[in-house]
């Protein structure tokens, strides 16, 4: 096994539930209220943190948008984002 890897086990109580062990909620940054997603591939399931997963979805998706529309440098970027502010005070 990878160095960073562990298993830890939780019993599925009547209505489906489970408590996540503590380790993993650690491992996953997630505590009280938070929300985790399952993801299924053949007979295996991962649980993520909702929040991050959905970031690295987002990020994935935006990959490369910004090379095409132009954007090549901080510099670009900073003059659209003045430029859309002010469009916005003028509204």
């Amino acid at each position: 096994m990878l160095a960073n890897t562990f298993v830890d086990s939780a019993k599925v109580m009547a209505k489906g539930q489970i408590t996540i062990p503590k380790d993993v909620r650690n491992v996953l940054g997630v505590s009280n209220g938070d929300r985790v997603t399952f993801i299924i591939e053949g007979n295996t399931v991962r649980i993520v943190n909702s929040a991050v997963y959905a970031m690295q979805v987002l990020q994935k998706e935006m990959a490369g948008e910004a090379e095409r529309t132009g954007l090549t440098s901080e510099d670009d970027v900073m003059a659209l984002v003045n430029e859309l502010r002010n469009m916005d005070e003028k509204a």
